[in-house]
């Protein structure tokens, strides 16, 4: 008697929030993910870098460690993110849960690339390689000045976040540039509106690509 094989799981959804340091990602990725679980779908949130023992190690080491050189920190990141999607992210997906991203692939490409000034291409090329191609289903960018960022942060600064504005303020730029570049993939959120309003943008973002929210 022939049976028919197993039936997939329609790969789950992914989702990255991007954006400066003290912009309001985590806030919007804990909205998003109690509003996915309320519709009755599976959620894994995590975060880049991180989400894994070795991740962790990897964000212990770029943010609060010594001194990294530009070029070890862009390598380092992107370790991070092969890890990440070959352990955690790509498994996930595949059986059909949601992924919810607190920073992705576009970190690395606007905080090395433009802010360390490694060259953003160079940097992509380098990730595109490093997570096989895996990429989000939409990305929000939550955008606020470099200023506002540093005031939200308080006195607290990890290596990253210690850097001026004139950084920050490139790293700004580049996500901007990479929304307005691919508006299908991306939504720009601004970052000094209600929290609340915010997710309601998410929210109706997702809904007119199909998800059931």
């Amino acid at each position: 008697m022939s049976h028919s094989p197993a039936s997939t799981p329609p790969r789950g959804l992914f989702v990255a929030f991007e954006g400066g340091d003290g912009a309001g990602k985590s806030t919007q990725v804990r909205l998003l993910a109690a509003a996915l679980h309320a519709a009755g779908r599976e959620v894994l949130v995590t975060r880049q870098p991180g989400g894994t023992p070795l991740g962790a190690e990897i964000r212990r080491l770029v943010m609060h460690g010594d001194h990294v050189s530009p070029r070890a920190e862009a390598l380092l990141y992107a370790a991070d993110k092969a890890h990440h999607v070959d352990e955690l992210i790509r498994p996930t997906l595949h059986r059909g849960a949601d992924v919810l991203t607190d920073r992705y692939t576009d970190s690395s490409i606007a905080y090395q690339g433009a802010g360390r000034d490694l060259g953003p291409q160079e940097i992509h090329d380098l990730l595109v390689w490093a997570v096989d191609g895996l990429f989000p289903d939409v990305t929000f960018v939550v955008d606020v000045p470099a200023a506002v960022g540093r005031a939200r942060r308080g006195a607290v600064h990890d290596r990253i976040e210690a850097e001026g504005d004139d950084f920050h303020e490139r790293v700004r730029q580049h996500f901007l540039d990479l929304a307005a570049a691919a508006p299908e993939r991306y939504l720009v959120l601004d970052g000094t509106a209600d929290p609340a309003d915010l997710h309601v943008a998410v929210v109706a973002r997702l809904r007119a690509q199909g998800v059931a929210l």
